[in-house]
């Protein structure tokens, strides 16, 4: 019989690729899934890219004071 190893993996820390949970960007609409250095933020994460994130910023409407 094979030995199998214990497993640490949780929800909040998925190990394999297709069990990762994905998202959509807000800018481009593509999908894209869960890195390790979103980990603690990921309910935050809106972008799939640093530059969907600067064109978000850049295409905001001005606010008029």
């Amino acid at each position: 019989m094979p030995k199998t190893r214990p497993t640490t993996a949780t929800a909040d820390t998925p190990r394999k690729k297709g069990q990762l949970p994905t998202k959509q960007c807000a800018v481009c609409r593509r999908p894209f899934e869960w890195r390790k250095k979103w980990a603690t933020t990921w309910e935050n994460v809106r972008y799939c890219s640093e530059r969907c994130r600067r064109a978000a910023r850049h295409s905001s409407p001005p606010t008029d004071d």
